[in-house]
């Protein structure tokens, strides 16, 4: 059975591709061994402006559907502009298209852990087990008042069909996919990596925006919103009747700034950003609930596109009083010069792609 949690090859490769498929859009980077980091030799973003007309317009939806023929011409584009020498993908699944819980169990071994999550699986996975291909991993352990130990496990389940899916397209464009992982993993790995703070990032995609809580370097917990960056766009659009491609400039150009002569604009913008927020706070309660006795958050970090509206750090800093940075994943690799005057922006929306390839390198 396909796994797609591991890689299909031992053999090191001198360069990986790391390939994030959004809803609206497509990042490439590629990546080789540098002198002393892994080196960023070449990357390119492809974004789809159709669905701010037509809704239906995207690449995927939260229902699981993947529209294979889209990817795959978008993706022949951007390798067309790209040229990259690597062939082997490690590509990222979102996490509306997978099943991600948490289980508690007293402490076992791996064979009966095993049999009890397939069992849990069975009871909880809307799908059949023969359908399904099925990675877990130990994400706690606590103690209760009588000194009886419990392990916390991630339990992560991906449709089978899913996967034949990305694996033809990928063939279909000429590329060999290696390893599939959920973006959660490759964001925990790209902007926390070994710091121990109790971290929550905040990835704002267009369609979907994913809530990972991290604790001591290791994904604990997951949740996702609809509520995104098209949400703010569809705001602007529908309040001042223009098109919601002017409203999408609009929105990059002037943000959530409380001041000035584009204070309209923020009022319009800011209910659905407080609705972002109040999703992270739902998801911080549940995570406190599943892990009573797990470590106070110390800070969260903004990634995706929607990291770089002006305003936002220091809107999500006032609401959650605690520090706010923004992704800055190319930190953890070389780069060439003429990449540094684009960090500002670049950073956030490659933090998926850029955690991809250090999965090869650590």
């Amino acid at each position: 059975m396909f796994n797609p949690f591991k890689s299909l090859s031992q053999k090191i490769s001198p360069n990986f591709l790391g390939v994030d498929i959004g809803t609206t859009s497509i990042k490439l980077v590629e990546v080789k061994q540098g002198r002393q980091l892994p080196m960023v030799t070449n990357y390119t973003f492809l974004q789809s402006s159709g669905h701010l007309v037509r809704s239906n317009d995207v690449l995927q939806t939260s229902n699981m559907k993947i529209f294979e023929e889209e990817v795959i011409d978008l993706l022949k584009v951007a390798l067309k502009h790209m040229k990259p020498s690597a062939n082997e993908v490690l590509a990222s699944l979102p996490v509306f298209s997978v099943f991600t819980s948490v289980f508690e169990f007293p402490e076992m071994s791996e064979g009966e852990l095993q049999k009890s999550l397939t069992y849990q699986a069975r009871q909880y996975i809307p799908q059949p087990i023969s359908e399904v291909a099925l990675d877990w991993m130990k994400v706690g352990e606590r103690t209760d008042d009588k000194g009886f130990k419990y392990e916390q496990v991630l339990l992560i389940s991906v449709p089978q069909e899913l996967i034949k899916k990305y694996q033809q397209i990928f063939k279909s464009a000429g590329l060999s996919l290696k390893a599939l992982e959920i973006e959660s993993l490759s964001l925990a790995r790209a902007l926390v990596g070994g710091d121990k703070t109790p971290t929550i990032i905040i990835d704002i995609g267009s369609r979907s925006t994913n809530i990972v809580f991290v604790d001591k370097g290791q994904l604990k917990f997951n949740s996702q919103s609809d509520y995104a960056g098209a949400s703010l766009t569809q705001a602007l659009a529908a309040s001042l009747n223009i098109n919601p491609l002017r409203a999408d400039e609009l929105k990059k150009e002037h943000g959530i700034v409380n001041a000035g002569p584009n204070y309209e604009l923020s009022t319009i913008m800011l209910p659905y950003v407080d609705v972002i927020i109040s999703e992270v706070k739902k998801a911080e309660y549940n995570y406190q609930t599943q892990f009573p006795g797990s470590a106070r958050v110390e800070r969260i970090i903004l990634s995706g596109g929607g990291a770089n509206l002006a305003g936002i750090t220091g809107y999500f800093e006032k609401e959650f009083g605690i520090p706010i940075v923004k992704a800055s994943p190319f930190l953890r690799f070389e780069y060439p010069g003429m990449i540094e005057p684009l960090l500002g922006e670049i950073n956030p929306v490659f933090s998926v792609a850029l955690g991809l390839t250090l999965r090869e390198f650590s």
